[in-house]
């Protein structure tokens, strides 16, 4: 893929609106950025991990310091890293020899950077560097409320965010021809959509969020299609093998004070859309994965819900809530990141909670939904599976995503008798034992087998089924194993089969178990 190929093309006053609609001014932009080692690795290892890590965490001033100490090359990374990710202004001479390439006139007129008192420029855009696994990029967005002073603006395009990785480490990277990547902001999902797919749709509401998003893949010299427009109308009777989207889900009245993150539908019903309209856009055995909040109200469980969006659909389901928020602290979080002042905060945050209080709104939930379309000519009731997940450590990934939805399948199409034939093995898990004090000693009250990092991987375990795990090495039939068991404690095997069978199955649909090969 070649950057001249991207689709989006700019309005003839888009200069005046957008930034970095210069396509060469891109490309020199990148050029000086890159010669100075500004990448993820280049900006860890100037400021130390210590001083990195507190940066990411929102404590500028160590970084700061550490910048203003280096000298000969690495000023030019110093120089930049408090442009672009400490904010400060910096004289002009010493930012012209962090761009040797770029002119800084030139830059100034394609909204890069803004003059200060005259003889001092500052940075108007949040580009920063970011890595994943196999390669380094350069990611362009607007800076936050942190980083300028007064709110963000009405089409503020948010930059690398918790959310927006969390959704990147969750998506299965298994190659794929067509990708759609709905409300892309800064590109972000796209950029590593590249990384396994042949074509990439992206689209969103918002120009702005556009055009930096074509800076992004220039930058990066890559190409997507990027269109102008909601939900799956640019894409209308178009289909995919992967969709992706972390649309601006935040649960209002349905105003849009902020397009990243207001979507303009009342409640939770922009991510209910989306999931509704997915299925026709699906290939066969297509996948989507998206972010979703949804509303929880007093004495309805969350799981009726997001189930009531998949009704009807046809897909199979995996639903992960990750977090629930108290309306005081989902209000707090998102007037937080806008930078309103205190008296719009205020005002705002009371309207807020007044209608969350009218609608009997008593809780936030927030996840992950990862659904996959049947197959040509499948005909069956769709597998859905939605749970709570909250352990630090169990984030859903784009193996374990992969993983679950393969052992699903796999449940599926074994019946018992096929099971009981197969010979199993038990994943690398740990037994977690809890005991309480009592007369005689300590008294075992409950046991667990864990699958580390495994999200949901777990399985609570009596003394027959520690020992069944115990003997699944891959040997013998499962069914051979129950029988040796019903023989050691006396019982009839075929109860015992029947009894143990929705426990193996449990223990397959969680990872902990697996059929040897």
């Amino acid at each position: 893929m070649t950057a001249d190929q991207n689709r989006l093309q700019p309005h003839a006053d888009d200069a005046d609106r957008h930034p970095l609609t210069d396509e060469n001014v891109v490309v020199a932009l990148g050029t000086d950025l890159r010669s100075a080692g500004y990448t993820n690795d280049g900006v860890t290892d100037l400021l130390g991990t210590d001083v990195h890590e507190a940066l990411a965490r929102g404590v500028w001033w160590p970084a700061v310091a550490v910048t203003h100490q280096a000298t000969g090359e690495r000023g030019r990374l110093s120089t930049l890293i408090r442009l672009f990710l400490l904010g400060t202004d910096e004289p002009e001479e010493t930012v012209s020899e962090a761009f040797p390439t770029s002119d800084t006139d030139t830059l100034v007129a394609q909204g890069v950077l803004a003059r200060v008192d005259g003889s001092r420029l500052r940075a108007c855009l949040d580009i920063r560097p970011h890595a994943d696994d196999t390669r380094d990029y350069l990611v362009v967005a607007d800076q936050d409320a942190a980083m300028r002073p007064g709110p963000v603006s009405r089409n503020h395009v948010l930059g690398i965010g918790g959310a927006s990785i969390s959704l990147a480490r969750a998506v299965i990277r298994e190659p794929v021809r067509r990708a759609l990547d709905i409300g892309t902001g800064c590109g972000i999902q796209a950029l590593h959509l590249d990384t396994h797919c042949e074509q990439i749709v992206a689209t969103d509401t918002n120009d702005r969020a556009l055009a930096l998003a074509a800076a992004t893949a220039r930058l990066n010299g890559m190409s997507w299609d990027l269109r102008s427009g909601s939900m799956f109308e640019p894409v209308a009777g178009e289909r995919f093998d992967l969709i992706v989207s972390n649309p601006p889900f935040v649960v209002g009245a349905g105003g849009q004070d902020y397009i990243y993150r207001d979507s303009g539908v009342v409640g939770d019903g922009l991510c209910e859309q989306l999931v509704r309209e997915l299925p026709a856009h699906l290939n066969p055995g297509g996948t989507a994965q998206i972010l979703a909040n949804w509303v929880i109200r007093d004495g309805a469980p969350w799981q009726e819900r997001v189930s009531s969006w998949l009704a009807g659909t046809g897909l199979d389901a995996w639903v992960v809530q990750r977090e629930v928020a108290d309306p005081i602290s989902y209000v707090s979080l998102w007037l937080s990141d806008a930078g309103e002042d205190e008296p719009a905060t205020a005002r705002r945050g009371a309207e807020w909670l007044e209608w969350f209080d009218a609608n009997d709104i008593v809780a936030i939930g927030m996840g992950s939904i990862t659904v996959r379309a049947p197959l040509e000519g499948e005909r069956r009731e769709p597998d859905v599976v939605l749970e709570e997940i909250t352990g630090a450590g169990e984030e859903v990934t784009g193996s374990e995503a992969q993983a679950f939805l393969a052992r699903r399948r796999y449940l599926r199409e074994t019946s018992d008798d096929q099971l009981l034939a197969r010979r199993l093995s038990v994943a690398p898990v740990m037994l977690e034992e809890h005991s309480l004090p009592g007369d005689e000693g300590w008294q075992q009250v409950s046991s667990a087998v864990r699958r580390p990092g495994g999200p949901g991987a777990v399985l609570g375990v009596d003394e027959v089924s520690r020992a069944l795990l115990a003997g699944c090495r891959g040997q013998v039939p499962l069914g051979a194993l129950v029988e040796l068991l019903a023989d050691f404690h006396g019982v009839d095997a075929d109860a015992l089969a029947e009894a143990a069978l929705p426990v193996v199955r449990e223990a397959i649909g969680r990872g902990i178990l697996y059929e040897a090969s």
